[in-house]
């Protein structure tokens, strides 16, 4: 699908490392650079007109999406760097003001580190107890999950889809039991919001976060979404000019509100606008038809992959496209820099995701990750490659 928008599939590789970052089309750059060469001002700045220009761009990239995700009010869209920025701000401004010693959160051991790694600075901070519950291939168990819950159970924090097993959570079920027994749900969905609809209302999480890069958009922008309620009560982790109404030489100062309130300083405005065209992008493609194609290629990928001699394919059941897998006998690393000889980039080790290994049994593996630009033919490839009789004998070499 729309191979010709990119222009880097032009350098003969065969990119299979999308639940890293995505590659970027055509438009993303034009977009950019249109901004950065013809009305490069600053955003709530100026009283002219390529700043007035940049305030409705700026403005119309928070609506877009909003509208992407489903959101009710454009104030719940918070821009940040990234999902690990979000994460951050959602874990270290609002629930080290709520949780107390004692309080529970259960996340995963599949969880990306930026998911994981702020709760345990809580654990430290607080005393708040992280919990784990168990995850597979398939998911969650919804009824082992509730048996987990107990009365101080504040938090389930858990992505939407996991980096490494690749396996979609029924974010939807968890949000509603989580609601049932009083905890509230944030949810990572830095692998799911580019790769099938993501509608906030439906599901009723109370926090998303996720990140532009992997959805074919610019680094350094991402989103921090929260109902409004929530981000009400949030306490900014970051001062300075632009999320300040005013303030005195003695300490009194007045906040703006949201969103500007967790947007202090001079944001990433290119980022910002650019990912305004990757959502028109995406639209145009439409993400049920992105969700499609890729479940084919994911299904066609392990047909294929499985008649490799010695692959060992760690999450053949998961239904996104991610595929984790090693050759039996070959270090992970080795197998990557060997398979870029012939153009093929994959992804190997951890995954920032080091505790996996304590429910995966294996610390190091080799990923695919596909995207809607991936074809049948570069999984061919792939499996040709891999098929090589002297596969270790050149990698040992």
């Amino acid at each position: 699908m729309n191979r010709d928008d990119f222009n880097i599939l032009n350098n003969d590789i065969v990119y299979f490392d999308n639940g890293a970052t995505a590659l970027k089309p055509k438009i993303l750059a034009a977009t950019i650079s249109d901004y950065y060469n013809n009305y490069s001002a600053n955003a709530h700045r100026g009283d002219y007109g390529i700043s007035l220009k940049v305030d409705v761009m700026y403005a119309t990239a928070r609506e877009k999406i909003r509208v992407f995700i489903n959101a009710k009010e454009q104030s719940e869209i918070i821009f940040t760097s990234g999902t690990t920025d979000a994460l951050n701000k959602i874990i270290f401004g609002y629930f080290r003001h709520t949780l107390q010693k004692d309080d529970e959160v259960i996340i995963s051991k599949m969880e990306h580190a930026s998911n994981i790694l702020p709760w345990f600075e809580l654990v430290d901070e607080i005393g708040i107890k992280v919990k784990y519950i168990e995850s597979s291939e398939y998911g969650i168990d919804i009824i082992a999950l509730e048996q987990l819950m107990t009365s101080k159970t504040k938090v389930i924090s858990l992505a939407h889809i996991t980096n490494v097993m690749g396996d979609i959570r029924d974010i939807k079920a968890i949000a509603s039991l989580a609601h049932r027994k009083g905890a509230l749900l944030v949810c990572d969905g830095a692998q799911s919001v580019p790769h099938m609809k993501v509608d906030v209302q439906d599901l009723d999480v109370d926090f998303l976060a996720f990140s532009a890069h992997k959805m074919c958009g610019p680094t350094g922008i991402g989103v921090l979404y929260g109902k409004k309620t929530l981000l009400n009560n949030i306490h900014p982790i970051i001062f300075g000019g632009g999320m300040n109404a005013s303030f005195g030489s003695d300490g009194v100062r007045v906040y703006s509100e949201l969103p500007e309130l967790l947007e202090a300083g001079t944001q990433n405005i290119a980022g910002v606008i650019g990912f305004a065209s990757i959502i028109d992008y995406l639209n145009e493609l439409g993400m049920d038809k992105i969700e499609r194609y890729e479940q084919e290629l994911k299904a066609y990928a392990i047909e294929k992959l499985s008649e490799v001699k010695d692959i060992i394919i760690y999450n053949g059941n998961s239904q996104s496209g991610i595929i984790t897998f090693n050759i039996k006998d070959v270090f992970a690393q080795d197998l990557a820099i060997y398979l870029d000889k012939y153009h093929i980039c994959v992804r190997a080790g951890s995954h920032c995701a080091r505790i996996t290994k304590e429910q995966l049994g294996v610390k190091n593996t080799c990923r695919m990750s596909l995207y809607f630009y991936n074809t049948k033919e570069e999984i061919d490839y792939l499996v040709k490659v891999l098929n090589n009789p002297n596969l270790k004998s050149e990698i040992i070499l």
